[in-house]
Parts: structure tokens; C-alpha cells; sequence
């Protein structure tokens, strides 16, 4: 999307030694509660591809279509970029199984875990690729189960032209606001939508200002409710989710990342170089001009084993 996405704001440095060793440049949407800006940096207009980021936008177009699932933590697996645990992997086992499918139905590739020790553990003991595995295997899964809700031919469901996939954009651009200024195939085959960050973090904001009971508000709250199936152990949406009261996160691959806290306001932002390193500190310091407190982990520069240096938000 760099046709219309222009980024270019410093938000972090690494300081090594009392020296800038080097800087991510990017952009960052700070909205209060009423949707109104309190800081942009960079680009807060242009196209980008959010990512991963979509899926809870995805999950409440999947509740509009028919997907009805008997646990909740289940529809957080919907809108999870898991780690490939075997608590994730069980439970879309046990939903392609109860509902007729199995893992070959699914159009996400095969894949190792994405989280370090799982993918070890998978690594050590020989195990090969599977698409129940792959980190997007969830949304796949309420892709499927969506299709046999609503009547659909599963046949090609991730292709834009799909009742589905026509579903999906149509609620993503309800809730964003804005109309989809390109499509692409994300890494799991599935259409990805690109969004501004404004967009984007108007939409986290709905989800969580929601109507109790409302579609919107039941993604929320599963997520916030289940933050393990959303990511994993040690995963950064799950530290945030789990240490900050109320707050939603998703975030996407290169560099993306969205949250919301309900009453105080909503954040996006993207890395231009997608590393996600900078990412803990960016939030930190766009969730401090909300008034709210979290501590990021650390993120130390190693030098002989040493701690040498540190990245910090400059913004």
C-alpha cells in the first residue's frame, strides 16, 4: 500500500552506548473516547493493510452472517492470530469435527506453531506442518462454520467474490467507516482489507462501546474475556489484555497494531519496517496520553550478554 500510505514519523529509537544505533519509522492514531483525535504521527489517512488486525471486524460479520458458537472463548480462537498451542489446536480440531470438516478443508497452509515453545516442541519431536496448526487456522475454521450457518457453498469461500468474503468487507467498512481502498491476499490465502489507521482505530472503538449483547460488543468481550486464545503464552496481545483492565488488542503481521479501552480512546499504528519490536513501546507511550498505565516488557540491546542499550518511543 505505499501508493497511498506515506508514513515516515520516527516513533522509536535504539540507543546503544549513549548512541542512536537506529530508528522505525512509522505511523500512530490516537483517538479519545468520542473518536476525536488526540495525536497523529505520520500517516494517519493513507491505505495500509491491517493485517491480522481485521479479525474482530471479521468475527462480527461472521456473527451477522449466522456463526453461532456454544463457547466463548471459541469466538476469540475466530479472531486469533494463536500461537499454535494445543489448547488452540484442540479447539479447532474439536469445531471442524463437530460441524463435518477436518483440517483439509481449511484454506490456511500448513504450518509449525508460530510461539517459540510450542514451535520447539513441534521442531524436537519431528512434527510436520499442518493447517490446524497455522496461526490463522481459527478464522478459518469460523469461515467454514459460517458458510454451513448461512447456507453457503463452502466451495472457494476466500474468494472476494464469495457471499462471504462480500459479508466480511461490508461489515469491515461499516465499522471503519471508510470503504476498502484495496484487497489483497493476506498469508492465510484469506482477502485482507486496507484500511487508515483512523479507520481502523474508529472501528476498535465501536467494538468496544458497543451495546452489551450487541455482535460488536460479544467479539470484545470474548477476546478480553479470553485472552490466551487470542495470541498465546508470552504473546503481547495476551500481556495486554491480561494486565490492563478492558482493553482490546489485535495485532498483524509487518509492524501493525490495534487497541481500545473503553471510556478512554483507541490506537493504531504500523512500523513501516514491520519489525514488531517497537511495537510495546509505541503503545506504551500512545496509551499514556489516554491516561492509561501499562508497563511494556522491556526491551533491552544486548551486548555480550549485557544490557548495552534500550529502544524507547520518541514520538
Amino acid at each position: 500500500m505505499r501508493d497511498g500510505y506515506r508514513g515516515g514519523a520516527v516513533l522509536a529509537e535504539v540507543v546503544r552506548s549513549g548512541f542512536t544505533e537506529s530508528v522505525h519509522r512509522g505511523s500512530v492514531v490516537v483517538l479519545d473516547a468520542g473518536g476525536a483525535p488526540v495525536a497523529v504521527r505520520g500517516d494517519g489517512r493513507g491505505p495500509v493493510f491491517p493485517r491480522s488486525s481485521n479479525k474482530p471486524l471479521q468475527g462480527v460479520g461472521m456473527l451477522r452472517a449466522g456463526l453461532r458458537l456454544e463457547a466463548e472463548s471459541d469466538l476469540a480462537l475466530v479472531c486469533a492470530s494463536h500461537w499454535g498451542e494445543d489448547v488452540h489446536v484442540s479447539r479447532v480440531e474439536a469445531l471442524l469435527d463437530a460441524h463435518g470438516f477436518a483440517g483439509a478443508d481449511l484454506r490456511c497452509p500448513p504450518d509449525l506453531p508460530a510461539g517459540p515453545v510450542p514451535r520447539e516442541a513441534a521442531l524436537r519431536a519431528g512434527e510436520a506442518p499442518t493447517r490446524t496448526r497455522m496461526n490463522c487456522s481459527g478464522k478459518h475454521t469460523g469461515m467454514l462454520l459460517t458458510c454451513r450457518a448461512a447456507g453457503w457453498s463452502t466451495d472457494a469461500y476466500w474468494d472476494p467474490a464469495h457471499p462471504l468474503q462480500r459479508m466480511l468487507r461490508a461489515t469491515a467498512e461499516e465499522l471503519t467507516g471508510e470503504p476498502v481502498a484495496a484487497v489483497g491476499v493476506d498469508g492465510c490465502g484469506a482477502p485482507v482489507f486496507a484500511f487508515s489507521l483512523t479507520g481502523v482505530a474508529q472501528a476498535f472503538l465501536r467494538l468496544v462501546h458497543a451495546a452489551p449483547g450487541s455482535f460488536e460488543r460479544q467479539v470484545a468481550d470474548a477476546m478480553r474475556a479470553h485472552p490466551r486464545m487470542v495470541a498465546g503464552t508470552g504473546a503481547l496481545d495476551t500481556v495486554i489484555m491480561t494486565e490492563v483492565p478492558r482493553l482490546l488488542a489485535k495485532g498483524g503481521a509487518e509492524g501493525f497494531a490495534a487497541v481500545a479501552v473503553p471510556g478512554a480512546g483507541a490506537i493504531a499504528l504500523k512500523i513501516d519496517d514491520g519489525n514488531p519490536r517497537a511495537i510495546p513501546a509505541v503503545l506504551r507511550a500512545a496509551l499514556g496520553t489516554l491516561g492509561v498505565d501499562w508497563t511494556a516488557p522491556p526491551s533491552p540491546v544486548l551486548g555480550g550478554g549485557e544490557t548495552v542499550g534500550e529502544l524507547s518511543a520518541t514520538w
